[in-house]
């Protein structure tokens, strides 16, 4: 196809938005347009929005203010936005204060942008993807060959007070089960290694009637649990090494899920977002769990896999948090014993139901300082957790070569590690011995 220009893609949030970059990438790269890493250059430019944090939102429209600079100079350049902040722009208010942008679409408008370029110039056009049902069924541009991001599921039903997801991205759809399981197939035989699955609540994966029949007769939880069922499934592709998911919601996660973790090839980590440690303040949130109960959840996990290491999620300063329930959520964390925390400060989203119920009334100095006290917390238990891999080895899926001849990787407990090596090595599996830890890097030589 002609060459059609250059485009340009800023991407922000979460792993799911950097996999929807990459199938939007695909879809230019089919109509006729190449890549580059100069938005001055490009004939399109796009942003891939997030909208979890309002400082998200407010980067955005500084850089379509100099994207409009931009297109002062060359009035045929498009600027398009996607992602979470055009899904919950419902009245069109944001969209209003975006001056000088030609495209505003949510994701799942994907496979409409064909005709949507031609009519803003009809050299841009020339294919149409009406055949495609879902926008997870265009071919993302990987960047890596060794390792893919794989969506199960899009949206979610939860409705946590704090969280515009269901806003934004709609009510939770299921991916076909053949689909998935092709992508990944693809994949195996292109050299892929690791596969992470993302959903928004991943582990509520639902299979469709149809899915049923292509399941293995001895899968073990074929009819038992769905998502654990995916998990077998995956876990028997030929070539596939890893796989790792995330997030999974702990109201959601069962025994026969646990079971899934001693899977061969499911990695030894878990992303359990808890987001707070105080009943009062997990009802308020709409979390479905208590506190009780997650810890329960845990004790149960550890019980299959000792090892494991665990990741979480945490809103700090969430509406009307007292400190003492601040410090029902440090005590969680200390009995968790987590290996990482993913936290943050509570921003206020327009459009949620604790923007409209709740007053957002914890001072932001309190919020940075609880913030901060969790995240002592964290360096701390991390560090003190890493020892233990001093003397160990562990297996390195290598993915980047860093200054001075050092290779970087993720071991099975996705901790990062770093040894001396050569650029061959990147996109292999490799045994490390490690003889210093720190908190976020363990070093070692590989064997």
């Amino acid at each position: 196809m002609k060459n059609k220009g250059k485009y340009y893609i800023l991407t922000f949030g979460c792993q799911m938005n950097k996999n929807d970059s990459e199938r939007l990438a695909g879809v230019l790269e089919e109509l006729g347009f190449k890549e580059t890493s100069r938005p001055e250059q490009a004939s399109i430019l796009f942003i891939n929005t997030c909208s979890v944090r309002q400082h998200a939102e407010d980067r955005v429209w500084g850089i379509i203010e100099n994207w409009r600079k931009l297109k002062e100079k060359n009035p045929q350049i498009i600027i398009g936005i996607t992602g979470c902040l055009p899904g919950r722009d419902k009245d069109g208010k944001l969209q209003k204060k975006l001056a000088g942008v030609d495209l505003f679409f949510p994701i799942m408008e994907l496979p409409f942008l064909p005709e949507r370029l031609q009519a803003i110039n009809s050299k841009f056009g020339g294919k149409d993807f009406d055949d495609l049902e879902e926008y997870w069924q265009f071919v993302p541009k990987r960047t890596e060959k060794f390792r893919a991001f794989i969506t199960i599921q899009n949206g979610c039903n939860n409705f946590c007070t704090y969280c515009v997801v269901p806003y934004s991205r709609g009510r939770e759809v299921n991916r076909k089960l053949a689909e998935i399981i092709k992508e990944i197939k693809d994949l195996a035989k292109k050299g892929c290694k690791e596969v992470a699955l993302l959903g928004q609540v991943v582990n509520n994966y639902r299979l469709q009637t149809s899915d049923f029949g292509l399941l293995h007769s001895d899968n073990l939880f074929a009819r038992k649990d769905d998502f654990a069922a995916l998990l077998w499934e995956i876990n028997n592709i030929s070539g596939i090494e890893r796989i790792f998911f995330t997030a999974a919601d702990p109201q959601y996660f069962n025994d026969y899920q646990i079971q899934a973790l001693a899977l061969p090839k499911v990695v030894n980590y878990l992303h359990l977002p808890v987001q707070s440690g105080d009943n009062e303040i997990l009802k308020k949130m709409n979390r479905k769990y208590t506190r009780e109960a997650y810890l329960e959840l845990v004790k149960k996990i550890r019980k299959v896999k000792p090892n494991i290491a665990l990741g979480t999620d945490i809103i700090v300063g969430f509406c009307g948090e007292t400190e003492k329930q601040f410090n029902n959520t440090y005590d969680l964390y200390k009995k968790c014993d987590f290996d990482i925390s993913f936290h943050a400060v509570y921003s206020e989203r327009s459009g949620t139901l604790a923007a409209k119920k709740f007053k957002d009334d914890v001072p932001l100095p309190v919020k940075k300082e609880r913030w901060q006290k969790l995240q002592k917390l964290m360096e701390k238990t991390t560090y003190q957790k890493n020892q233990k891999y001093v003397g160990q080895t562990v297996l390195v899926l290598v993915d980047s070569l860093v200054k001075g001849g050092w290779l970087s990787g993720n071991s099975e407990e996705m901790k990062m590690v770093r040894f001396k090596g050569t650029r061959e090595l990147i996109g292999k599996i490799v045994k490390v011995k490690i003889y210093k830890a720190e908190e976020w890097i363990l070093l070692g030589r590989m064997l």
